[in-house]
């Protein structure tokens, strides 16, 4: 009666690989729901975050020392002028009288002290002034400073 000549399926067995595979799948994803899932592991990417940012809020002050360390320095006035050029010029104008940023020889609305000077150059400013601190670094931002403070004189 079962001689009917069509093959039957219904006694194969699943193979290891599959079966190693189904199971590794499912320890694998209790796993990450139990290690990524904050209500149960407690991580947290906005905390991981967070820490990162003050450590480098930390570093950065750390860093500020002296902004006004070149002042008077001929050669940091020199290097800095040409900073000026290549950053700064096309928005405060080659003679730092302003254009679309504003006159950098008179009295700044920020400040115009260098701890002032240097946190609006390094974080920029609300409505125009972009941040510059990776792409100065401190040491060019100070002889920036340098600079503007000897046209300031």
């Amino acid at each position: 009666m079962n001689d009917s000549g069509i093959p039957q399926e219904g006694h194969n067995k699943i193979p290891k690989g599959w079966l190693a595979f189904f199971f590794g799948m499912i320890v694998f994803l209790v796993w990450y729901i139990v290690s990524y899932t904050p209500a149960i592991s407690g991580w947290s990417f906005y905390r991981e975050f967070e820490q990162e940012m003050k450590a480098g809020e930390k570093a950065t002050a750390s860093a500020t020392a002296d902004p006004g360390k070149y002042i008077g320095n001929a050669g940091a006035i020199a290097e800095g002028k040409a900073e000026y050029a290549a950053s700064c010029a096309a928005c405060h104008m080659a003679d730092a009288s302003g254009g679309i940023g504003p006159n950098l020889k008179g009295n700044l609305k920020y400040g115009s002290t260098p701890d002032k000077m240097f946190e609006s150059i390094s974080l920029g400013r609300p409505n125009g002034m972009p941040p510059f601190q990776q792409q100065l670094g401190n040491e060019k931002a100070y002889k920036l400073i340098a600079f503007l403070q000897s046209l300031r004189k």
